[in-house]
């Protein structure tokens, strides 16, 4: 199995995500795409190396986006299995032993646990609650539909999964990371994976450690980037491959992705280029007024509950992805 790290400017977290896939011996090889990081990254990945021999580490001088960099690792490999681990997480301890119990799958996921950084140098991996092993099938309208955010209720969308993708599953197919993407690239390559028909397994046991940080590249995205994501839904919806309940699915995950774009346009121009320039887009467009203005009360109605906000920091208690005696809440 090849576990595939690609990071940019992850020099005090990279070191933790390394050790942990290498002390698990079902990974013969990990592959780090340093993606244009000015930190050290490459200096810090390198004194994670424990001498097996597993370690590849690749550098590039210029930033091309975790897409390019994964797709990248995974022509560099010739491993059956791919696993990819993003550079603040990390795999818990026998992760793998519960994926690769059973077989007749294409991609096999597991349970998240949602650590805050600002508790992840006190975590114990002992602390995370136990879960019985059941194992059940996702589907396309429930991964999707998953994947859309709502308001007040904790973000749990199931593109934070982190799959074992099996290599023929992507060859037969020519499957890819989407590289116009640099948001939402997971969500994507396993929507088009399963309308392609692969059989995407979850167990509940919790393998995958997720650190939640608020200044996450998934928090700092772009405007073009989320018009990017809803491009790419509009491809999928174009392509024939969808129907029933996966077409609708996709098509309302379009339209979400396209409105928080079309709210984001709006703030861009006003601050660029003034309201009176705002309101000429919005007029342009109709089809955004509805989510600009619905966006704009959003923000106020929020930020004036936070401003009211006086919770002290205290520590949380552990989150996770799938709660223990649910399978799609």
């Amino acid at each position: 199995m090849c576990v595939i790290i690609a990071a940019k400017n992850a020099a005090d977290t990279i070191a933790a995500a390394i050790s942990s896939a290498l002390a698990d011996t079902y990974v013969t090889e990990v592959i780090v795409v340093d993606d244009g990081s000015t930190d050290g990254t490459s200096e810090a990945a390198a004194e994670a190396d424990d001498a097996s021999g597993r370690l590849r580490i690749i550098r590039f001088d210029v930033n091309r986006g975790p897409s390019y960099a994964r797709n990248h690792a995974i022509s560099c490999s010739s491993a059956a299995l791919i696993s990819i681990l993003d550079a603040d997480d990390f795999f818990i301890p026998g992760r793998f032993s519960h994926l690769l119990s059973t077989r007749d799958w294409d991609m096999a996921a597991d349970n998240i646990v949602f650590v805050d950084q600002r508790w992840v140098s006190h975590f114990n991996t002992l602390a995370i609650d136990k879960f019985s092993p059941e194992t059940w099938f996702l589907d396309l309208p429930t991964f999707v539909d998953r994947n859309i955010s709502r308001r007040n209720k904790q973000r749990g969308e199931l593109g934070f999964l982190k799959p074992v993708i099996r290599r023929e599953f992507l060859d037969r197919h020519s499957l890819r990371y989407n590289e116009k993407l640099r948001l939402g690239e997971d969500y994507d390559l396993y929507t088009r994976a399963l309308a392609l028909g692969a059989r995407f397994q979850i167990i509940n046991n919790c393998g995958y450690g997720a650190v939640v940080r608020a200044d996450s590249l998934s928090g700092r995205h772009r405007t073009d980037d989320l018009k990017q994501l809803a491009d790419a839904d509009r491809t999928l919806l174009d392509s024939g491959m969808l129907s029933g309940g996966g077409l609708e699915a996709v098509r309302e995950h379009e339209h979400h992705i396209r409105s928080k774009f079309h709210h984001r346009q709006f703030l861009d121009i006003k601050s660029q280029q003034g309201l009176v320039a705002a309101a000429v887009y919005g007029l342009r467009n109709p089809s955004a007024v509805f989510p600009i203005a619905t966006g704009i009360l959003t923000d106020k109605f929020d930020g004036a509950i936070r401003n009211r906000s006086t919770v002290p920091q205290v520590k949380p208690e552990l989150r996770y992805l799938f709660p223990a005696t649910a399978k799609t809440q």
